[in-house]
């Protein structure tokens, strides 16, 4: 009988092959399909990148504008699920908003013709046409106020924060939103697209992939971090607060947010291009009180723990783009989701030419032979679960 490893987390177990990204953690690497994430922020867009990630290759200039346009007609969303935002609570999080209209998509485009390359192609369109609308719609919606209708007239990042503030952007701010959904739209099989494909390998509809999906970003550990970086930089308050609180959190072995990940033990290349993205923004509307203490906070946890391989992920700077920009907190994590729907789609395909169920094993260490126990003698065992015996 051949006995299991058991590595918590699945740490460095390979769950499938792919070609879609690649990460070299000890050089700071990041490639979409063999091209560098430098040189995609630098000379791409967005809307290219989903392409390149989703059919494989670089478009042609035909193909990009016929992958734009469809995307600009299928921005609208029906009334009824427009209807059925209108019931959501206010102080509900919009991930969870999210989560629920993206799997009310399937409810519309129910029909799963995973054989047929029409129906892949519209489930594409239409979800990365409609999930920056309903990230937007309910922000407007939850305060009161009816959303405001995509413009055709304004490219994919343009017409997001359009919709949210009902202000045409800044060129700058649409330039700088738009490599952030480029900066976080694929990163290998992290906890939300393995969720993604497992879902997918049941051979459900990619708008329940994508809601799975969205139910796994959600969490602290995840897309969720965020926006704790905020709230630990509100914590410290200022920059002469860094050094006891970084000192406090590494006595009681607490998690700082922002540093440290599975893979990179250098800076993430996508964190050095969200800095100098941040400070393009500050050098045009104007410095972030917190920026200077989250100057502090790297150069601190850099000098304590730099040895041990921890230092800035993806989320430590891009709260700070995300507050320049007008974003609201709680929207970090959902235009988080907006960029990722490119790379879930891509592993949802990637799943679709060689699929099998994900049917992983497990390490039995419970009890053999137990009996059974009649109701009549269970008090007593509940009266000590209950008491915490």
């Amino acid at each position: 009988m051949t006995v299991c490893e058991y590595k918590p987390g699945l740490e460095n177990i390979p769950a499938t092959q792919s070609s879609i990204s690649y990460v070299d953690g000890q050089r700071g690497v990041l490639e979409y399909r063999g091209i560098r994430i430098d040189e995609l922020a630098q000379q791409s867009t967005f809307l290219e990148t989903a392409y390149l990630l989703i059919w494989g290759g670089l478009p042609t200039k035909q193909e990009l504008g016929d992958f734009e346009h469809q995307i600009r007609y299928h921005r609208r969303l029906k009334y009824r699920i427009r209807d059925m935002m209108k019931c959501f609570p206010e102080s509900g999080h919009p991930m969870d908003a999210l989560q629920a209209c993206a799997a009310a998509l399937g409810l519309f485009y129910s029909r799963r013709a995973l054989d047929n390359p029409a129906y892949i192609q519209a489930a594409v369109v239409r979800l990365l046409a409609k999930i920056p609308t309903m990230v937007a719609a309910f922000q407007l919606m939850r305060k009161g106020n009816d959303p405001v209708q995509p413009r055709d007239d304004l490219d994919y990042s343009a017409n997001f924060l359009y919709m949210l503030n009902e202000r045409e952007p800044d060129p700058l701010a649409a330039r700088v939103f738009d490599i952030c959904l480029t900066l976080h739209a694929e990163h290998t099989i992290n906890a939300s697209t393995f969720s993604a494909m497992v879902t997918a390998s049941t051979l459900t509809d990619p708008y329940a992939v994508v809601a799975s999906a969205v139910g796994t970003l959600a969490g602290p550990l995840h897309g969720g971090a965020n926006e704790e970086v905020i709230a630990m930089l509100e914590d410290i308050g200022s920059v002469e607060n860094v050094r006891p609180y970084i000192e406090d959190r590494i006595q009681h072995k607490s998690k700082i947010m922002g540093f440290g990940h599975r893979i990179y033990k250098v800076k993430d290349p996508r964190a050095t291009i969200l800095q100098g993205l941040a400070e393009q923004l500050f050098d045009k509307f104007g410095q972030d009180a917190y920026y200077e203490i989250a100057l502090e906070l790297e150069q601190m946890v850099t000098e304590k723990l730099g040895h041990k391989g921890v230092y800035p992920n993806v989320d430590f700077y891009s709260g700070l783009v995300y507050r320049k920009l007008g974003i609201p907190t709680d929207l970090f994590t959902p235009v988080f989701a907006i960029a990722r729907v490119a790379g879930w789609l891509a592993h949802w395909k990637e799943q679709l030419g060689e699929n099998r169920i994900f049917r992983p094993t497990q390490i039995y260490t419970g009890p053999h032979n137990q009996p059974y126990i009649p109701i009549s003698e269970r008090p007593q065992l509940w009266e000590q679960h209950a008491n915490g015996l």
